[in-house]
């Protein structure tokens, strides 16, 4: 929950779960309980003193809100399923959720969040094929041929990203209301529109002879 600009009271009643109990229904209407605080990591390239070429830098940028979780088809990059939590939920346990049972594909492509025993067996009993990519050893370079394997998998995986490239850029797609249920209403009409976006592109676009 966003807690910036609270007494230490209010926010020690509000984790507990209460309400403070000299605030309004205004008051009330302001304060987001159900969205969560989170690290956005990514990697930006920074070039040193007296050298041409540029190393990457880690960036960490702190973000308050909601997370859409979604699955695409390989083939027509359109959303099948997806789903709304807080920021702060882990990738990885939300596998279970983005499966569409109607999909007859075999393998399923997904970052490193999602390699797991429990999302390898969940994927086995299904009949599926698990192409999760690999996390980086601690301490140590990633092997040679797990990095392969990473970058092949990756040339397929990375699609998925077009969709939230299309709903910030396009769309500017960003929630600024209270409450998980609007959040799950303005993310699921935007998930709706931009398969609507691409129908329009696959249709326009000339089909092979």
């Amino acid at each position: 929950m966003d807690l910036l600009g609270l007494n230490e009271e209010e926010k020690t009643t509000l984790k507990g779960g209460g309400t403070p109990g000299h605030w309004s229904k205004a008051r009330m209407s302001q304060i987001d309980l159900d969205g969560r605080w989170t690290i956005k990591r990514g990697r930006k390239r920074k070039p040193k003193p007296g050298q041409r070429r540029q190393a990457e830098v880690e960036i960490a940028v702190p973000a308050f809100g909601y997370k859409n979780h979604v699955t695409i088809d390989r083939r027509q990059g359109l959303v099948r399923r997806f789903r709304v939590t807080h920021a702060a939920t882990h990738d990885g346990r939300q596998l279970r959720e983005v499966l569409d049972p109607d999909n007859t594909a075999s393998p399923v492509w997904a970052d490193s969040a999602y390699r797991s025993n429990p999302s390898i067996a969940l994927l086995e009993r299904r009949g599926s094929k698990p192409e999760f990519q690999h996390r980086k050893p601690r301490g140590r370079d990633m092997p040679d041929h797990l990095h392969r394997g990473n970058a092949t998998r990756s040339r397929i995986r990375s699609h998925v990203e077009h969709v939230f490239a299309g709903q910030k850029h396009r769309m500017g797609l960003t929630v600024r209301s209270v409450g998980i249920t609007r959040a799950k209403a303005k993310i699921g009409l935007a998930n709706h529109v931009y398969n609507m976006q691409r129908l329009a592109w696959l249709k326009a676009r000339p089909q092979p002879t």
